[in-house]
């Protein structure tokens, strides 16, 4: 997979050709993140001695998962006479799409893309990158956290939305920024402890990442109005 920091600048970086319709980019940007909430299951069945496999990028990461978005989203917005529902529904689908084709392009695994089904598909099959190279993508997770968060902040000072949120956003990039710095230390000098605390705080990090963009819609959005 690729950082999820990076999924979610690559959410906000199409929102000059997004249409202006509520719920649609914050969908978008959610999408983009929600993939990799698959790690949470991971980490139960860790804990609790079970097996994990099947459970990264399969479930959250197929186009049926997609599928299944638009479907579940469209009834509700139908049932509860909420358009913005539905443009919600519609905005995670296109994340969760663009999440998949990021990881097939820039990631070393594959993904289960039809999954029930018997589907992995790795473009980079047979490349092997160096163990040096694959520990540091690990605290690289932190750094880009950061830099989404930055970007966050940023654009809700130059718009001017969201002004009450950015000071908690400024700490959170600083916590980012520095959990990469102590991370990228420890991961080339602790033993197998460390995936136990590079885990929590990771997934810590990507519930940070989806509450603050809940919280920072406007920012995103540009002030987006219902359609």
């Amino acid at each position: 997979m690729a950082q999820a920091g990076i999924h979610g600048l690559v959410g906000v970086a199409v929102r000059r050709w997004t249409p202006t319709r509520k719920l649609l980019l914050l969908g978008i940007v959610l999408g983009n993140l929600l993939p990799d909430a698959d790690n949470l299951a991971v980490a139960v069945a860790t804990v609790t001695g079970g097996s994990t496999e099947g459970m990264h990028r399969t479930f959250t990461h197929s186009l049926f998962f997609v599928l299944a978005l638009v479907i579940v989203f469209w009834l509700v917005g139908l049932v509860a006479k909420r358009p913005s529902l539905t443009n919600l529904g519609f905005g995670l689908a296109i994340g969760v799409l663009m999440h998949i084709l990021l990881d097939l392009v820039i990631w070393f695994n594959g993904v289960e893309i039809l999954w029930p089904l018997s589907s992995w598909v790795n473009l980079w099959e047979g490349v092997t990158p160096p163990d040096w190279f694959s520990q540091l993508m690990m605290p690289l997770e932190m750094l880009f956290f950061a830099a989404y968060f930055y970007w966050l902040g940023q654009s809700a000072r130059r718009q001017g939305t969201n002004l009450d949120k950015v000071r908690g956003v400024r700490v959170w990039t600083a916590v980012q920024f520095i959990l990469f710095l102590i991370f990228t230390v420890l991961v080339y000098t602790l033993d197998s402890v460390f995936m136990t605390i590079y885990g929590a705080t990771y997934l810590l990090s990507l519930c940070v990442a989806a509450v603050l963009t809940v919280q920072m819609k406007e920012t995103i959005e540009g002030i987006a109005t219902d359609k």
